[in-house]
């Protein structure tokens, strides 16, 4: 039997790499060929969650394959946005983050298990929400001018829950003691249900929450909300923006992304951008955002990623101001 020459082993390479190159088009082209993974860092029947659902149908019925949600909450979100982070960059694991993604940076800093710029593939920016600024129905205030006014009335008196540390909903609260000047007492809360409780009995004079969660409430008049961090709201047509209040940097807004580990291939992250824009126009998904409080985006990978760097900047500032550290 004859053995191979060198020269016969470097043409074989140099076939095998010729082919691998022009089999990655190939395969890119013919993505995907099999159910894909949307990894969500938090448990079932959050708002990242929602919005995760709420897409995947429409971007499977654009790609011709089923997208399926994969729940992995825990660590601040940070087991989940890890396991997006090491995932193959194939297109088949990618993941719906919210404001965590670009808190996270400056709350934890070089103890984050991932970089948050460095190890994704920015995809698209799906919705984002609004906050609402709310008292009980028992603060004489009807105005953000006049809590403001009660607050420094009175400094150190007025109480401010905050849930979740390093949250948007917290950061919110932040932006609004800071932009305000205000000396308030801070109550943190392990999460928006048991602080919303004790704002509607008047143990806690302030909160800023997602407005699904305080919708009812305000209707009520149990609550009473005083502004919005976005533009005015659809579900709150009378109440200002907080820019309307003379406060336009309170502008805190959870907002919801598509993202895969970095290295996504173009051709690949072109489709899953194709298909996460296509299914927020999806008048149903639309339509269903709208009435539970989220503002549809679906925005292209360099709006999204130029969003990112700007929230990771804006985020680290509030946090350093006001000195917050994670539990």
């Amino acid at each position: 039997m004859t053995q191979p020459t060198r020269r016969d082993i470097l043409t074989g390479l140099t076939a095998l790499t010729t082919a691998s190159i022009l089999g990655g088009p190939a395969y890119a082209q013919n993505y995907p060929q099999r159910p894909i993974k949307i990894v969500v860092p938090y448990a079932a029947g959050g708002a990242s969650d929602i919005v995760a659902r709420l897409v995947a149908v429409p971007m499977g019925q654009d790609l011709g394959q089923s997208l399926y949600v994969d729940n992995r909450g825990g660590g601040a979100s940070q087991i989940g946005t890890q396991a997006i982070a090491s995932s193959a960059p194939d297109g088949y694991a990618i993941g719906v983050v919210d404001s965590a993604f670009t808190i996270n940076p400056g709350l934890f800093g070089a103890k984050l298990p991932y970089d948050t710029v460095r190890d994704f593939t920015p995809i698209s920016l799906l919705a984002k929400t609004s906050l609402v600024l709310v008292v009980p129905a028992s603060l004489p205030v009807s105005t953000v001018r006049e809590l403001i006014a009660l607050g420094k009335a009175k400094p150190g008196s007025l109480t401010m829950a905050t849930a979740g540390i390093g949250t948007a909903v917290h950061l919110g609260c932040e932006q609004f003691r800071q932009e305000a000047g205000l000396d308030v007492v801070s109550v943190p809360y392990r999460g928006g249900g048991p602080a919303i409780m004790d704002l509607i009995a008047g143990k806690v004079d302030f909160n800023f929450s997602t407005i699904p969660a305080v919708l009812e409430q305000i209707r009520t008049g149990k609550l009473k909300a005083l502004g919005v961090t976005t533009g005015r709201v659809a579900q709150l047509p009378d109440v200002p923006s907080m820019a309307e209040a003379g406060l336009p940097k309170v502008d805190a807004a959870p907002d919801f992304g598509l993202v895969g580990p970095a290295g996504l291939p173009p051709d690949i992250l072109a489709k899953l951008a194709k298909a996460a824009q296509a299914a927020v126009r999806d008048a149903a998904t639309r339509s269903r955002m709208e009435e539970i409080g989220y503002q549809p985006i679906g925005s292209t990978p360099a709006a999204y990623t130029a969003h990112i760097a700007t929230m990771i900047d804006k985020w680290k500032h509030i946090i350093a101001v006001g000195n917050i550290k994670p539990e």
